[in-house]
């Protein structure tokens, strides 16, 4: 038997990151319309700035406490959402939003080999049949059907951009035991913000036209991303990384939603592999049931 999780009964906690996934989901479309007006540095620059300084406000008098550790864990933190928003932001300018967000998917599946790297530990059965799966999602998604991946430019930067989603969400797994994550998250947002904006004379990015277009956009993402934060870091506190990754496979779904109803339609294939990824996804996470030990007590009483 295999263990399924269940979606009963949940606690705020998880129905605090089910929310996520929706407004997540959500981003990818105003983030497709709006990098074309802005950039993608300038975008997540000024996204996470927005989205720092509101969380900012609403944490502080919490500040005065941060310690060392909530620094440097804010600030790795921070360095893999900048890695990964900032490749997918670049991504978006070439790739549609419901694409985009089925390879976002894709790191779901990479934290097992990843903590295979790192922490030396195997994958599971189901973590690799999920692989397996998501791998040919992933084929379907690009185009190469059975044969050799027809990735653009955009979608091989999102795809590398997933790592450091997957990064991301093993950081927070490891050091939200021990932080506060009021903190940590205004640390972590404004990190990002930093990066982009450091980024751009290197990259030769300059600043954009101004237009209420993308002013409204990127006000409404820095809030979103201020709440996606704040939720992940406070609901993970009690929700394990492997919990969390099942509720975000949800995330895709409702982006291909709102992608659907925005005008993109993607082909037959390409919706076959991003079910393939999503299942994938949830194949990846779950586990053999673990048998019930009886005591003799409970035998005798039985």
């Amino acid at each position: 038997m295999m263990h399924i999780p269940r979606f009963r009964n949940l606690p705020m906690a998880e129905l605090s990151l089910i929310g996520v996934t929706i407004l997540w989901g959500g981003t990818f479309l105003v983030v497709h319309i709006a990098v074309e007006m802005t950039g993608a540095l300038f975008l997540v620059g000024l996204r996470f700035l927005i989205a720092g300084l509101l969380a900012l406000l609403f944490c502080w008098g919490n500040l005065r406490q941060l310690t060392r550790t909530e620094l440097f864990a804010g600030t790795a933190i921070g360095c893999s959402i900048f890695t990964g928003y900032g490749l997918q932001t670049y991504g978006l300018q070439t790739t549609e939003s419901s694409t985009s967000a089925f390879l976002t998917a894709l790191y779901v599946p990479l934290v097992p080999l990843l903590q295979w790297i790192v922490f030396r530990k195997p994958p599971a059965l189901f973590s690799w049949l999920g692989i397996a799966l998501a791998f040919v999602g992933l084929l379907l998604v690009s185009g190469g059907g059975a044969g050799a991946l027809t990735l653009s430019e955009g979608e091989i930067a999102t795809l590398i951009g997933t790592l450091g989603i997957a990064v991301e969400i093993m950081l927070i797994g490891y050091f939200a035991p021990f932080v506060d994550s009021r903190r940590v998250t205004v640390i972590q947002l404004l990190a990002v913000a930093a990066f982009a904006f450091a980024c751009m004379p290197l990259a030769g990015a300059g600043l954009p036209s101004f237009s209420w277009v993308w002013i409204a956009a990127i006000g409404g993402l820095g809030a979103a991303s201020a709440i996606i934060q704040l939720a992940m870091n406070w609901a993970q506190k009690t929700v394990s990384p492997t919990r969390a990754t099942v509720i975000y496979a949800g995330e895709p779904v409702w982006a291909g939603i709102l992608g659907r109803i925005a005008g993109e339609r993607l082909g037959p294939l390409a919706l076959v592999g991003g079910a393939l990824i999503v299942v994938g996804v949830l194949v990846s996470e779950l586990r053999p049931a673990r048998p019930v030990v009886r005591s003799d007590a409970s035998e005798n009483r039985a």
